[in-house]
């Protein structure tokens, strides 16, 4: 297995299980806020789509597909705690973006050469190239357990 294999394997799992996850919520019911000073399902997606696309075109740019306009701010920490669903995307529309940033995300991830992966980044975070790249299943993995809590909040049973 290459490098770029074992990541788009690590990046894809969690897209299956966190797709999973969001299936069947509505949009209403991805306001729920699972305890107080939670994010809600919505804004999470939104801050996952906007921070792939922020981290993936700061190491490769031009890389990524642009947001929609004011997209990465109606997902930034200052909306984090409004309620309004006016405010956000549909579930639909969250989802097609994300599916445009994700296929450009796996796009950049098969260019890459064996050497890129080792190329040090100005993040902390991720400090190389394959870390950042790893951590785009890892970031929505961690905010899904959030979801898994939602889920059962709403009445929903277990995935797995």
């Amino acid at each position: 297995m290459t490098t770029n294999e074992a990541l788009k394997l690590g990046i894809d799992s969690a897209d299956m299980i966190c797709l999973m996850y969001l299936q069947d919520l509505t949009d209403e019911e991805m306001m729920h806020r699972p305890a107080p000073g939670a994010n809600h399902v919505k804004w999470q997606v939104g801050h996952l789509i906007a921070s792939e696309n922020m981290m993936i075109d700061g190491i490769l740019p031009n890389s990524m597909p642009t947001l929609p306009v004011g997209f990465a701010d109606m997902y930034s920490k200052q909306t984090a705690g409004l309620d309004d669903p006016k405010e956000f995307h549909t579930k639909e529309e969250l989802l097609k973006v994300y599916r445009e940033q994700r296929a450009a995300t796996l796009a950049a991830l098969a260019k890459l050469s064996p050497e890129q992966f080792d190329k040090p980044t100005s993040i902390d975070y991720a400090p190389t190239v394959g870390s950042m790249f790893s951590l785009q299943g890892a970031h929505w993995m961690m905010h899904s357990g959030q979801w898994a809590i939602t889920r059962r909040q709403l009445g929903r049973p277990p995935l797995m």
